[in-house]
């Protein structure tokens, strides 16, 4: 079972990308071999309704989507919603997130945004038949010290969804 996990973040200092690190982390000690696509790695164009999804790393992106049967979503929460850049992700490609197993890590500058995830949620579920796990990380700048996460709750959480994540995919794998 291919398990894929995607830190969104552009930001160099980015928290998030944290969240997605120990993520990759626990599924690694239990056995997984996620793949790994970091958005700052693989500059993408906007997306235009026209050419853009012809871009050769929006063909590289959508070719690691596509095996997955689980994606981690690891984004900074700007403006109460996930960043610009996960969303021009989905939205170039497009198809091949239809019946994937979803779950967020999210980071966030306060608690105020904590239900912000939901939008993108909506979206994946009912454009692409997504399912959600229902558990999500919701972290803010108090959970981390020093480019690490010194919350222990916080790396409590990402074990619990990152292991969500790869338990819902691998029993709906079985069912179909």
């Amino acid at each position: 079972m291919s398990l894929l996990i995607i830190s969104a973040s552009l930001n160099s200092d980015s928290y998030s990308r944290l969240l997605a690190r120990e993520a990759e982390r626990v599924l690694r000690l239990d056995g997984h071999e996620p793949a790994f696509l970091d958005l700052r790695d693989l500059p993408l164009p906007f997306c235009d309704g026209e050419k853009a999804k012809e871009h050769p790393n929006v063909l590289a992106a959508a070719q690691l989507i596509a095996p997955a049967a689980g994606v981690l979503i690891a984004t900074p929460i700007y403006n109460y919603d996930a960043n610009a850049a996960v969303k021009n992700l989905i939205e170039l490609t497009g198809d091949v997130w239809e019946n994937k197993v979803v779950g967020f890590l999210c980071s966030a500058g306060g608690p105020g945004s904590f239900m912000s995830i939901l939008g993108l949620s909506n979206s994946l579920m009912l454009d692409f038949r997504c399912v959600i796990v229902p558990r999500f990380v919701y972290a803010t700048g108090g959970a981390f010290t020093n480019d690490a996460i010194s919350d222990s709750k916080i790396v409590g959480r990402i074990a619990e969804c990152a292991r969500a994540t790869a338990h819902f995919a691998a029993s709906l794998k079985l069912a179909s």
